[in-house]
């Protein structure tokens, strides 16, 4: 079976990956776990969490690391730098949203990959940001096993991770996102009732 970890700060945003989380945890092939420093973090939505593992203490075995946003990621914590910074060494799919990608950003993670984010003009005063590729104006954007999405994004987000990680096939991917975009009665009028 397959892991993922998804990576909470306190204040995490909830809906950004709650489309993605269910996808996962819904599959025979996928686990899913949470990862922070801390091990209760509080999302924005009012929910506590009792994450699965402190940093440190997770499976170093795992296929995707989901980098939740939110308003705790101007955080300076060297145990969080050396758990992202092991993640990318790992060559396995690495997903951030919101804030998560401007800690990257902050961190120069985002140097060597085409990225999006919430906006570049957040980003002109890190010293350690220096990208290769010019920031693109996308809700989400792949490349080399990272997925970047901005806060407005956990839709393009859940559709980018899921082919990067090639989940289901192509078709399957596109009536999922279908149907978590425009609900069950437009999806039953263009693909047809899935439950009868």
């Amino acid at each position: 079976m397959k892991k993922a970890l998804f990576l909470l700060l306190d204040e995490f945003a909830d809906w950004e990956g709650a489309y993605l989380s269910s996808t996962l945890h819904q599959s025979d092939s996928w686990s899913v776990s949470t990862v922070s420093i801390n091990k209760k973090v509080s999302s924005l939505g009012g929910f506590s969490v009792l994450v699965d593992y402190v940093i440190d203490g997770e499976p170093k075995d795992y296929d995707l690391l989901v980098m939740i946003g939110g308003d705790s990621w101007d955080i300076d914590s060297e145990r969080l730098f050396n758990f992202v910074n092991e993640a990318f060494k790992k060559n396995i799919v690495i997903g951030a949203i919101c804030g998560a990608v401007d800690y990257l950003a902050r961190n120069g993670f985002l140097n060597k990959y085409k990225h999006t984010g919430n906006s570049a003009y957040m980003w002109q005063n890190y010293k350690k940001y220096k990208p290769e590729f010019k920031f693109i104006e996308k809700q989400s954007v792949r490349d080399n096993s990272l997925i970047t999405a901005n806060g407005t994004a956990p839709l393009e987000f859940t559709e980018s991770i899921l082919r990067e990680i090639d989940f289901t096939s192509e078709e399957n991917i596109k009536k999922k996102m279908f149907m978590n975009r425009f609900g069950f009665y437009k999806y039953s009028e263009k693909y047809g009732n899935p439950y009868v």
